[in-house]
Order: C-alpha cells, then structure tokens, then sequence
C-alpha cells in the first residue's frame, strides 16, 4: 500500500485512466464485430443500403481506432494491425457477388 500522498495519488490516476482505456478497446471490439456483423448481412442481401451500413461502421471503426492510437491506448502498429484485418474482410465481402 502506498504511504505517501503523491504515490496515493498516482494510484487513483492509474485506476482512472485504466477505466479510460478499458472503454476504448471495448467500443473498438464492439465496432470491429458490428462491421463484420453488417459483411454478413451485405453478402445476404447485396443491396445498396447495406453497402452503405458497410462502409460507415467501417469508417466509425477506423476513427475510433485511429483515436485510440493517438491517446496510447492502442500502440500504432496493433491499430494498423486491427485497421487492416477490418479492411481485409470488408474487401473480400464487397468485391465477391
């Protein structure tokens, strides 16, 4: 346990930016599964609506990872890594009728 007042400190900040950053990988796991639920719903129904579902979870995902990098809560190459397999499976979903 901590004895002095700044590593009591440090402590809470920790904790709060530990909650911060649990928040971020979880909405960027919602994201990513929302994306690829709306690939599976787009090979169903190959629509333009669903299209368009498609690419703006898709750029919803990409902003919020982006964000995430630049806050360090992901480390740069993990979110090109994240950003890449996102991009891989929509390609193939989009280009295969």
């Amino acid at each position: 346990m901590a004895n002095n007042k700044s590593a009591k400190k440090r402590i809470q900040v920790a904790e709060r930016n530990r909650l911060v950053n649990k928040s971020y990988k979880s909405t960027v796991r919602t994201l990513t599964k929302k994306t690829l639920a709306n690939c599976e719903k787009y090979k169903q129904e190959p629509n333009s609506d669903n299209k368009d579902l498609v690419l703006v979870s898709v750029n919803e995902a990409f902003s919020l990872i982006d964000k995430a990098v630049k806050k360090n809560v992901l480390h740069k190459n993990n979110g090109a890594n994240k950003k890449s397999k996102i991009n891989k499976v929509v390609k193939d979903f989009l280009t295969s009728k």
